[in-house]
């Protein structure tokens, strides 16, 4: 049962609320520009590396299987996934840091996303999503340092599914990005910290099998079968610190490359470029992004953070590279 939507519609004679929240999202315009978005390796050489969509899909299906395991919401888990990551940047975190950088107020991809579905899919009328999806997907991020950092206050996303997501968010990651490395000569298999190899597994799918076994063994009383004064989303002490030093890992090995800095250093300069040259009156914005007569600055950000990788790069050839000003 859901608290409701913002504004209150007639129910549905075949599907759930959160059925129908997952089915606007998988219609929607922001979703399908995830397949052309970086997840790690901006334009990389090859195709099959993970991309926004990929990953976005990847952590649904981790998210169904322990949602479905602990007895919890597989609708409700699905949807959020699906649309935690539609306001993400062009060019992952790269361009998240680029707009936080110039924004007034800041950038946040969780919050651009919960900003897609309430106000800029729909023709400016949003998605009209449930209370719970839209807390989950506003809740869904983690510091870089704990892997099941248990939110409180404003960062709590209101359901056990919520916690869910915001677990196989990580759990995903953290395997498709180790792959991609390792496919893109960045690291090698013996790099892998042996620690993290003897907990965790020697392949992905061992590392996720292990992962989910231990997260839903742990989380059992999500499940409602035993009494639990408070039930949460845990890890055993052993799997949570293989899974940390795994993500850490990749933080000193793979995001903070040299190689892969280099790459979002040229991207951050295309994004905060596009940005400066939206905020001038002259260039037209798409007539949608004027729609809530909100300041310009909020519309250029609103405009760049849908921007697919090859629209981008492609825009800024064409209009800054072409003579206009930046």
């Amino acid at each position: 049962m859901s608290r409701g939507r913002e504004r209150a519609e007639a129910p549905s004679p075949l599907r759930t609320d959160f059925q129908r929240d997952r089915d606007r999202i998988l219609h929607s315009m922001a979703f399908r520009r995830l397949k052309h978005k970086t997840q790690v390796f901006i334009a990389p050489q090859g195709d099959h590396f993970v991309t926004r969509l990929t990953h976005t899909l990847e952590v649904s299906q981790i998210a169904r299987t322990m949602a479905r395991a602990l007895n919890l919401n597989e609708d409700l888990a699905e949807a959020i996934s699906l649309g935690h990551d539609l306001g993400h940047t062009p060019f992952g975190h790269a361009g998240e840091e680029a707009l936080a950088a110039v924004v007034p107020g800041g950038f946040r991809h969780a919050e651009q996303s919960l900003r897609v579905v309430d106000c800029l899919e729909g023709d400016g009328a949003g998605l009209n999503l449930t209370w719970e999806v839209r807390q989950g997907i506003l809740h869904h991020s983690k510091s870089r340092y704990d892997i099941l950092e248990e939110g409180v206050g404003r960062d709590d996303p209101g359901t056990l599914e919520g916690q869910l997501c915001r677990l196989a968010d990580s759990i995903a990651y953290i395997n498709h990005d180790l792959a991609d490395a390792l496919r893109a000569g960045l690291i090698t298999e013996r790099d892998v910290p042996q620690a993290v190899v003897a907990v965790l597994g020697s392949t992905s799918s061992r590392r996720i099998n292990t992962l989910v076994t231990d997260m839903v063994e742990q989380s059992w009383g999500c499940a409602g079968l035993e009494p639990a004064a408070s039930p949460r989303v845990a890890m055993s002490a052993p799997i949570h610190e293989a899974a940390n030093a795994l993500r850490e890992f990749l933080f000193q090995r793979v995001y903070e490359s040299p190689s892969i800095l280099q790459e979002s250093r040229r991207a951050q300069e295309v994004v905060q470029a596009l940005y400066r040259h939206f905020l001038n009156p002259e260039p037209p914005l798409p007539p949608e992004y004027g729609r809530r007569g909100e300041p310009r600055a909020r519309q250029a950000a609103d405009y760049i953070a849908g921007m697919t990788d090859n629209f981008a790069q492609r825009l800024f050839q064409e209009r800054l590279r072409g003579g206009w000003v930046v």
